[in-house]
């Protein structure tokens, strides 16, 4: 699997294991900052790893912040974007399953290394089902606030 990487400064601590990981199971892994654990702006990060997503078809993503609260709600602004904020392998399964997840979101304040590789497992292990969730899917892509 392809993946890009990105956090904040609250994430920036397990980036370098989550990427040593990832190439260690076979994936193809690409820093997408930040550099350094200086402070830095959650949104900014996040928009940048779902617009590299979303023309990069196929691809998937992993986000990190504080709590991977923030994080995924700004990557979830971009179209096309289903990122999910997990705490176990059991979320980071059946985001994949039910959700066609193509992002994983953490908290490096609220996770630790063994959950967060027990998530990776899972993600990368699972495939999205669609049949019933299908179409749930695909009304997610075409929300729009009602006026």
């Amino acid at each position: 699997m392809k993946f890009y990487i990105a956090t904040d400064h609250a994430g920036y601590a397990v980036k370098e294991d989550v990427i040593e990981y990832l190439k260690a199971k076979g994936h193809e892994v690409t820093d997408l900052g930040p550099d350094s654990p200086q402070r830095v702006d959650y949104p900014d990060f996040a928009k940048k790893l779902a617009n590299t997503i979303v023309k990069d078809e196929g691809s998937f993503g992993i986000l990190i912040c504080g709590t991977g609260i923030g994080i995924s709600i700004a990557a979830n602004k971009v179209d096309g974007i289903r990122a999910a904020l997990c705490h176990d392998a059991y979320t980071a399964q059946m985001c994949r399953e039910h959700n066609d997840a193509n992002v994983l979101c953490f908290g490096e304040r609220v996770v630790g290394q063994g959950v967060i590789e027990s998530m990776i497992d899972a993600f990368c292990s699972a495939e999205f089902q669609g049949g019933r969730h299908l179409g749930r899917v695909q009304k997610i892509g075409c929300m729009r606030v009602d006026s």
